[in-house]
């Protein structure tokens, strides 16, 4: 038999190991600080004139992109969690409605058609907007054709999800066989995920929609839990699931197409985390939801701050450091499932 923690020390044990990996973060990279030293840095960047080397590379480089990690993490993770329940399916993720594929697709067409990244409102590159409309365009899309005279049908979303993906990718394939060599190197580097060009409006904005993420998704915990047993059997338990699903679908939407956006391709991060912390606290979304994103968040700082370091001075793309450490937990993950006969 196994022993599940309770969620209130599973929390507390997520948030101490975020809170010490947000300041390896602040320590760790090209020029190694130490942690007093990146404490000072710190100190001096916020509350000082913070014009010293060290004070620098942690207020305009380090601290920015740690914060953006853990808030892209969190919004993946706690994405994925609320993804899962709504097809009742521990495997799923956030990409299945296709909010993924039509970033991707966007941010492709950005590139292509301006061949340059240049600053427009907020700070925000135009591969950054073009990112952010394109998976907002693909789940509406998504939502459409799921939706009928009966209501809005999960499994239909799913396969239109599919369908949606699918035709992104081939009409990105077709921008690809159009793009010059620099094109498909950013577009590349892109779909590999970076969080290289973090700074403090990207953040704000990472933070903004976190908010919205981090307090809304709770609210269905409720719904979630029931829709567990069943679409009819929630409704016979009170819930407005036609509501509570497509709520769900945009604010997933939102939120992922803003991490996508900010930060590229991320796998595994809102299909893994999820399915660990489901493994050892239980299905209910009321603690399943906040422990993700705690989980999301610590598994994207630790890994971001991999890809600095493992073969600095150059730089890995966190999507793909994120896919290494994945796939290992997901294999780990499956051959439990079937031995433990999990459904």
């Amino acid at each position: 038999m196994r022993t599940r923690l309770t969620p209130g020390s599973l929390c507390a044990g997520l948030a101490l190991l975020l809170a010490v990996a947000l300041l390896l973060a602040l320590s760790s990279g090209t020029i190694d600080l130490g942690l007093v030293h990146a404490l000072g840095a710190l100190h001096d960047s916020l509350f000082a004139d913070g014009g010293s080397q060290a004070a620098i590379i942690v207020g305009q480089i380090r601290l920015p992109r740690a914060l953006l990690a853990a808030a892209v993490g969190a919004i993946l993770a706690m994405s994925g969690a609320a993804m899962q329940g709504l097809f009742r399916n521990p495997l799923a993720d956030p990409s299945l409605i296709g909010v993924t594929a039509g970033a991707s697709l966007g941010a492709s067409l950005a590139i292509v058609a301006a061949g340059t990244s240049g600053s427009s409102l907020l700070g925000l590159t135009l591969v950054t907007a073009g990112a952010f409309i394109g998976g907002l365009l693909a789940v509406l899309l998504v939502f459409r054709l799921a939706t009928g005279p009966a209501g809005t049908s999960v499994a239909t979303m799913l396969l239109a999800g599919i369908a949606v993906t699918a035709l992104a990718g081939a009409v990105g394939n077709i921008l690809e066989f159009f793009a010059s060599n620099a094109m498909l190197r950013r577009i590349s580097l892109w779909r590999m995920g970076g969080l290289d060009g973090a700074n403090g409006d990207r953040v704000l904005i990472a933070c903004a929609v976190g908010l919205l993420v981090w307090f809304s998704l709770p609210r269905f915990a409720g719904a979630l839990n029931a829709m567990l047993l069943g679409e009819s059997e929630a409704r016979y338990l009170g819930i407005d699931v036609a509501r509570a699903k497509t709520l769900l679908v945009v604010i997933v939407a939102i939120g992922v197409g803003a991490s996508v956006a900010l930060a590229g391709t991320i796998a595994f991060v809102g299909l893994v985390v999820p399915h660990i912390v489901r493994m050892l606290i239980g299905p209910d979304h009321r603690h399943l939801l906040p422990a993700s994103a705690l989980a999301g968040a610590l598994l994207l700082v630790l890994a971001d701050t991999l890809a600095r370091v493992l073969i600095a001075p150059t730089e890995l793309p966190v999507g793909v450091v994120t896919a290494l450490i994945g796939v290992p937990f997901f294999i780990s993950l499956l051959r439990r499932r079937g031995h433990y006969g999990m459904p």
